[in-house]
């Protein structure tokens, strides 16, 4: 493999994408070129052409504007995005595109029809560091746990699938939790590495907010169990050793997703979740989603997400299931976000003491 050195002055010129966001470019480095690329693995690439991603999340939250010639710093990985872009890793160092504004580098298989066509770039090389050792964020992981001991109430939230509502009804639960005194714990499991939804679960209230960029994944499409379990368990151990008194977790992408309905089956995640919260964007969603998780022998509390905005959808989902549907302001309430987590611990509740979205 042939490497070049890259100057100072050059690094400091990088528009540096969020899932890069662990690199410390203070030390000598280098582009490699002649490797084939692994997921996680750190790229140098031009702009050639800009399509649709005209930003590129920074590992502040600023969103930098990109021009055709800008050298930026990302992330190779697949991504899954149903109203965006399915993509794959790339098999060489040829012509890619980027397909997610956090920094991700892969080969566009297919877009939504409301898409424009991906922006373009140019891979310069791999990121090695003195060695000549490829940069992976794999690196810089979140190490799993030896023994998690400590058990605090876990709530996940999945959905229908991506733009469910998942994030803010895992931001919902958190404020709630922490209006309620609780120290509160929140990750993103899976999904496609981008700043706003830890930053957003920060800003609700939680007192650290992980996502699955920190376990060395910049998106989770495609990686196998036997990666994706630990990273989870990595990140639910970083929050126990922190000493919370609840969890909240995300996991991205829609139950109908491969990594996703594997995962939520796994043991592993069945010891670490007590219960479930089903995010749907309507009636029908909500009703298969509840169902199916049920089907998978898993305890869901209730319902909430993008169904919230339609009273009568709302209205619609109460009339087929038994369980509450709450809005993101129902579950911001401590009353109603301390039901959830006393709930989830087959603590009794009284439901009547307790305000219900659907019935205001």
């Amino acid at each position: 493999m042939h490497a070049i050195s890259l100057s100072a002055e050059r690094l400091s010129r990088l528009k540096v994408g969020y899932t890069a966001r662990v690199v410390d470019l203070s030390e000598p480095m280098f582009l490699v070129n002649g490797a084939v690329p692994r997921r996680g693995d750190l790229i140098v690439a031009r702009v050639s052409r800009l399509g649709q991603h005209q930003t590129l999340e920074q590992p502040g939250g600023r969103q930098a504007t990109l021009y055709e010639g800008d050298e930026i710093l990302v992330a190779c990985g697949a991504r899954y995005a149903p109203d965006q872009f399915e993509a794959e890793l790339p098999d060489d160092l040829g012509p890619a595109d980027l397909v997610a504004k956090g920094g991700v580098m892969a080969k566009v298989r297919a877009r939504h029809s409301t898409m424009a066509a991906p922006t373009q770039i140019e891979p310069l090389g791999l990121l090695a560091g003195p060695t000549g050792r490829v940069r992976n964020l794999a690196d810089y992981a979140i190490a799993p746990p030896i023994e998690v001991v400590p058990n605090p109430p876990t709530i996940a939230v999945v959905g229908t699938s991506m733009n469910s509502g998942k994030t803010t009804t895992v931001a919902s639960i958190v404020r709630g939790l922490s209006l309620a005194g609780l120290r509160v714990g929140a990750a993103k499991l899976t999904g496609t590495g981008s700043g706003g939804d830890p930053w957003l679960f920060r800003d609700s209230g939680a007192i650290e907010a992980l996502d699955f960029v920190d376990a060395g994944h910049p998106t989770t499409y495609r990686v196998p169990m036997d990666e994706l379990v630990p990273a989870a368990n990595a990140l639910y151990g970083r929050l126990v050793s922190l000493g919370v008194d609840a969890i909240v977790l995300e996991i991205a992408d829609g139950i109908m997703q491969a990594e996703t309905s594997q995962l939520v089956q796994h043991p592993s995640l069945r010891s670490m979740i007590d219960a479930y919260v089903f995010a749907a964007g309507d009636s029908s969603g909500a009703v298969f989603g509840v169902d199916r998780l049920r089907d998978w022998g898993l305890t869901v509390l209730a319902a909430s997400g993008m169904i919230t905005r339609s009273p009568l959808g709302m209205r619609e989902a109460g009339m087929e299931l038994d369980i509450p549907v709450y809005t993101p302001s129902d579950l911001a309430s401590p009353e109603i976000a301390m039901s959830l987590h006393d709930r989830a611990r087959g603590i009794t509740v009284v439901e009547s003491a307790i305000h219900v979205g659907q019935a205001a």
